[in-house]
């Protein structure tokens, strides 16, 4: 089985199924929290009654502690009832990590033979049968209660040949270090994409458009790779060469792209969904459907593939379309996906109409430089350790760069205005400084 490095994972069953066993047998003693144990650490021993309530607060406060840690965390109980669940499938969420369930769906008959074996702590078989039906009725429904994976036992021989494989998050490049050019919203601008690689020392060649490339050949400079902060299409003039490069770049090693609003919305509309034609996406759509079959089904696999945020170079590099909290690095979820594609708002709507952002950055203390765009603004500047790169190129503004590990920033002026900004761009500065954000799930960068 396969399971997130950083996950809760509930072992779900009756007791005398064998999730002890199977718990030693896979994971350290410091990744298991086991409600036996919590038992010991208060009244000396596994088997003392009357101090379930007392052992249960422990083992949910090492649970939590562990995942706000970043651990991977095993729960060793029963976890057999719905309400006892619960509680789990809150800390999950709240700590925005995949929460698992392992199943131990053993036979009744064999349940029984081995509680009555266990002189010390034979928990009678009555309890056993409830324990049994519980589990039986509760799985088809695990996946509503919130667990993204469930694997089920259903006979020793299925756990003794059970194998465990821990998986990286998706998010996990902190293997890679750089250096890195990462590159603001292009929104379809690619004559100043073109500029602003020429200039950051990028080779850039037309070829025939093939499976594997789709027109053009690039040359790095060095050991250096381009980071694209999402929303590659959208608003301007040629966002479908601006995608081909891009998705060029990514298929041959020299950059990588996170996701961006407007390349969502361009994959829902290339899977059929139905979405509003509008606020750029008019601009891109007629282009797109231009293309052959095969392209489009290519752009959409590729958008599909893209993820919601990187950490690189060993923790110290978070990129996000929109930014990211420090709490939020590393994990998955739907709060992470909306922050990472929309920011975070007040709960405001502006004279606009657009959702006003709570400036996150100026709360931000984490030791991670995080690079994001998505707002944008006249001038990147820091503000504790993060940098919005978007430079409204396709309002008239540039299109900027940031070099990493070198913290300089390169930039190209926008040949022209392509689109009017909902709200000037020097507006968001002044509100970034008053306590807002520009730019709305739709209207945003």
């Amino acid at each position: 089985m396969l399971l997130p490095e950083l996950s809760l994972i509930l072992l779900i069953g009756p007791s005398s199924a064998g999730k002890t066993t199977f718990a030693r047998r896979h994971f350290s003693p410091t990744q298991i929290v086991s409600s036996d144990h919590c038992r010991l650490l208060i009244a000396d021993s596994e088997n003392t009654p009357f101090v379930n309530r007392e052992a249960f607060e422990l083992l949910h406060f090492l649970v939590r502690q562990r995942l706000k840690l970043g651990n991977l965390t095993v729960v060793d109980a029963t976890n057999v009832r719905a309400e006892d669940r619960s509680q789990f499938v809150a800390l999950a969420k709240e700590f925005h990590v995949p929460l698992v369930a392992i199943v131990f769906a053993m036979p009744l008959r064999l349940l029984y033979q081995r509680n009555e074996a266990r002189a010390d702590r034979n928990m009678g078989n009555n309890v056993v049968r409830r324990h049994f039906v519980e589990v039986r009725r509760s799985r088809s429904g695990l996946s509503r209660e919130g667990f993204r994976k469930v694997y089920t036992f259903k006979s020793p021989e299925e756990v003794d040949a059970a194998t465990v494989e821990l998986t990286k998050m998706p998010a996990d490049f902190r293997h890679e270090t750089g250096p890195f050019d990462l590159i603001g919203d292009v929104h379809g601008c690619q004559h100043e994409l073109l500029d602003l690689l020429a200039q950051l020392g990028y080779t850039v060649e037309t070829v025939p458009e093939t499976p594997e490339n789709y027109g053009f050949r690039v040359t790095a400079p060095g050991e250096r790779r381009v980071i694209f902060i999402g929303d590659i299409v959208d608003k301007g003039p040629e966002n479908v060469r601006a995608l081909k490069l891009c998705m060029s770049m990514v298929r041959s090693g020299v950059a990588y792209c996170v996701l961006g609003n407007h390349d969502e919305k361009l994959r829902r509309y290339l899977s059929g969904s139905k979405v509003q034609v509008a606020k750029g996406l008019e601009v891109t759509v007629p282009q797109i459907d231009a293309e052959p079959e095969a392209f489009r089904v290519a752009a959409r696999d590729f958008i599909t593939r893209l993820p919601l945020h990187l950490v690189l170079d060993e923790g110290r590099l978070v990129v996000a379309h929109a930014g990211l909290r420090e709490d939020m690095h590393l994990r998955i979820g739907g709060a992470v996906r909306a922050f990472c594609l929309y920011g975070e708002t007040t709960g405001e709507v502006d004279e606009f109409g657009l959702p006003v952002r709570y400036p996150w950055a100026r709360d931000y203390r984490g030791q991670p430089t995080v690079v994001y765009g998505h707002t944008p603004v006249p001038e990147a500047e820091w503000i504790n350790r993060t940098i919005d790169i978007d430079t409204g190129c396709v309002y008239g503004g540039k299109l900027t760069a940031l070099r990493y590990p070198e913290r300089e920033l390169v930039s190209v002026a926008a040949r022209a205005v392509y689109a009017e900004a909902v709200r000037p761009i020097w507006e968001a500065r002044e509100r970034g400084r008053e306590g807002g954000r520009e730019g709305g799930r739709e209207g945003g960068g």
